[in-house]
């Protein structure tokens, strides 16, 4: 495997970060700012780069690198198998006007399921129902195959996210990556390093991703008294505090980002669905926590992998890197500091993750957490 990374930073070149390569039909990963990817000469620019390329674009919080966590950056991760070939499927929830779980669900069907060891997706962030989707995503799908990725991100400015495939970024677009290989390796691992806090209590009324009643009162008045002088700096200051949420059917609790709120109705619109039923909890973290969960994820999946990983690809939350603030890069630093020097570094920062639970097959969609993926062939 050859990894070629480029940067270009707002009103600059590109820049090599090692030694220009020569790259044979590559897997282009393009991360970056939503307003440098609305540019309607991103795809040319880049194929002029990687002309036998196959390119994959997707908007961001902010785009990792090795050793950096990136605003306001377009970042390229150029990579060349040597043993391993992928194939590249889309689907577009605006223009097939399906649901979520049926555009999961139709993007997995287009693969040929013979050999396929791995499917990384990168998803438009600004229409698809995350929870939904990845029930589409698995649906049928042999127990063998994983599939991880991110849902593309705006930094936090929730206005509009992009993805796309060998085209200008667009909305509503969803790319799935699926690779085949018999030496081809792939393991993962998810850590949040959130803490719960307060009395538990029960989902009385929702629909879908939209939260109204917690013990039969409205749950954004609820949360307003929890956030006490934080709840001025709403939806924003939401970010900070997620809920902690366990349905009947999970064996797993699964912590879930609040994207808005809906002061008309009392209510919370979450990143993913919320069953009634469910029972919640807020929670809280601070630097150290988080820092010490990515490093978790790393090793675990570390632990989960036979060779030496060539590529480690991390989609963390827009909550994570909020919190983090000024020190965001170390989040980055202690995965590093598990993986071998020559690991190459590469992901981004996202409005949600999808990975499976540490033990387990089947993806989800979570949120405020690290999501380590190794890669080998």
């Amino acid at each position: 495997m050859n990894i070629q990374q480029i940067i270009k930073r707002k009103g600059k070149d590109w820049e090599y970060l090692e030694e220009k390569k020569k790259l044979v039909r590559p897997l282009v990963l393009v991360f970056g700012d939503r307003l440098l990817l609305e540019d309607e000469n991103v795809y040319a620019d880049v194929k002029e780069l990687f002309p036998d390329g196959e390119i994959v674009f997707g908007s961001t919080c902010a785009d990792i690198t090795s050793g950096s966590v990136a605003d306001n950056t377009i970042t390229i991760n150029a990579i060349e198998f040597e043993k391993t070939n992928f194939v590249i499927k889309t689907n577009n929830i605006k223009n097939a006007n399906l649901d979520s779980f049926t555009v999961g669900n139709e993007l997995t069907n287009q693969f040929d399921k013979k050999g396929l060891s791995y499917i990384m997706v990168i998803s438009e962030g600004s229409f698809i129902n995350g929870s939904q989707l990845t029930k589409g995503l698995n649906y049928g799908m042999d127990s063998s195959i994983m599939i991880t990725g991110g849902v593309c991100g705006d930094a936090a400015r929730f206005e509009r996210t992009l993805a796309s495939y060998n085209e200008n970024p667009k909305d509503g677009e969803i790319v799935a990556i699926g690779f085949y290989g018999e030496t081809f390796e792939v393991s993962s691992s998810i850590f949040g390093g959130w803490t719960p806090f307060g009395p538990e209590r029960t989902v009385t009324k929702s629909k879908g991703n939209i939260l109204y009643e917690l013990d039969g009162k409205p749950a954004l008045d609820l949360y307003k008294t929890y956030l006490g002088e934080k709840s001025k700096d709403l939806p924003g200051a939401a970010l900070l505090f997620p809920l902690k949420v366990k349905t009947k059917d999970e064996r797993q609790s699964i912590v879930r980002s609040i994207l808005n709120i809906d002061e008309a109705e009392n209510a919370m619109i979450l990143a993913g669905d919320i069953a009634e039923g469910s029972q919640v909890q807020l929670m809280m973290t601070n630097v150290d926590n988080i820092a010490n969960a990515s490093e978790k994820a790393a090793k675990n999946a570390l632990k989960l992998h036979s060779k030496t990983p060539e590529l480690a690809f991390l989609v963390s939350c827009i909550g994570r890197k909020l919190v983090l603030d000024q020190r965001v890069e170390e989040e980055i630093e202690e995965v590093m500091a598990v993986l071998d020097k020559e690991t190459t570094i590469s992901g981004f920062y996202s409005y949600g993750e999808i990975a499976p639970f540490n033990g387990e097959i089947s993806c989800q969609l979570h949120n405020q957490t690290m999501t380590v993926t190794l890669i080998s062939e």
